[in-house]
């Protein structure tokens, strides 16, 4: 069961559209799989760039944060993502450091 709304085409704003269009030409397929259905493509690039700051990746940091800034990111949403990405990585150090064992709440996802 997914945890946010799916856009579907058939309810997709003319912007949506314009994405999922562009995505069925670039992967030349008629249909649009339910990943790009879940998120607006800002999240998407701010995911994207959370995961090349924790991985370190100089080209896909410079990448993801123009994409970002196209698909309207602030200075202040970088900033606070930033403040998010460090928060997150030094807590998750810290819980695999002290091997916290899984609350049996999110032990079956």
């Amino acid at each position: 069961m997914a945890l946010v709304p799916l856009i579907e085409y058939a309810d997709a704003s003319p912007e949506v559209r314009a994405v999922y269009d562009d995505i069925m030409a670039a992967r030349k397929t008629d249909w649009i799989n339910n990943f790009w259905k879940a998120l607006d493509p800002l999240t998407k690039e701010l995911i994207y760039l959370a995961v090349s700051v924790t991985n370190n990746c100089e080209y896909c940091i410079h990448s993801h944060t123009a994409s970002a800034r196209k698909k309207g990111m602030t200075p202040a949403q970088f900033a606070e993502l930033q403040s998010v990405i460090g928060l997150a990585n030094e807590a998750n150090r810290l819980a695999n450091g002290y091997r916290v064992p899984v609350d049996p709440q999110f032990a079956n996802g």
